[in-house]
């Protein structure tokens, strides 16, 4: 079976997107192929020499092994961070769908212990999701803005991409799993064209689909939250036309967690 390149394996609280507050035990692959302005985890833009562990549930206590990890190996490390007493199993990154094939593999081994499979994705590799859709609970997606999203060949340069068309193939994939979410990160570059654009194809594909819009939580470059006079806007704007809008910031960096 496949062998996933990772940068970390550990227990938290899920801090983001419509099941924040749960338990999840997160697997976070390496590597990704875009370049997020606002990213908080530069450190997996590429693939890890080496993965760390935590020791215990929230201990802060960390080994370290080589890389890849095999799905037998990736059990043993979620058995004991208490795998059966989380909510959710989060294959997160980096992008988890640079490896499709490895992220099959370790839903396979993880599956059947308890908790579901949460997957979250900057969404935009349809084809890989549609190989391992059967194997995920729960899609976490994100649709990125080309104001604040380059592609990694082209990270500094001018406007990013329109990514629109992109994720709207993905999100008709997603369809399939259980549940599915999608988050626009809103900062005070997003531009109302391109909101609305993401609303309108969203509300085309899947209207019953959770829209989480996320107030940046400034890092790096972006130094500053779009007001809550803007985001409340954005709601208003979004609920006349999906059923499920949600304002949810970030909540891992007030409570201090990973």
């Amino acid at each position: 079976m496949s062998a996933a390149n990772l940068v970390e394996v550990f227990s938290s609280i899920q801090g983001e997107g419509p099941e924040v507050g749960t338990r999840t035990l997160f697997v976070r692959f390496g590597g990704c192929d875009l370049r997020c302005l606002w990213c908080d985890s530069p450190g997996t833009w590429q693939p890890a020499d080496r993965v760390r562990f935590e020791s215990a549930p929230g201990s802060g206590q960390w080994q370290e092994e080589t890389n890849p990890v095999v799905p037998a190996r990736l059990l043993a490390m979620a058995e004991g961070l208490g795998l059966e007493a989380h909510r959710w199993v989060s294959f997160t990154g980096g992008e988890p769908l640079l490896q499709p094939e490895a992220v099959a593999a370790a839903a396979e081994a993880l599956a059947g212990h308890g908790p579901g499979i949460f997957l979250e994705t900057h969404g935009l590799h349809a084809q890989a999701l549609a190989k391992i859709i059967d194997r995920i609970d729960f899609v976490s997606m994100d649709w990125k803005l080309a104001s604040d999203v380059r592609r990694e060949s082209d990270p500094k340069t001018g406007r990013g991409d329109a990514f629109h068309e992109t994720h709207q193939r993905f999100l008709d994939v997603a369809r399939a799993a259980h549940g599915v979410s999608v988050k626009l990160v809103i900062t005070p570059a997003s531009e109302d064209a391109e909101i609305d654009e993401a609303i309108r194809r969203v509300a085309e594909t899947h209207p019953t689909a959770c829209l989480v819009l996320q107030p940046v939580t400034p890092h790096g470059p972006v130094k500053a939250r779009p007001t809550p006079e803007r985001m409340q806007a954005l709601a208003l704007r979004a609920a006349s036309a999906l059923q499920d809008v949600r304002v949810i910031p970030q909540t891992h960096p007030w409570l201090g967690v990973v």
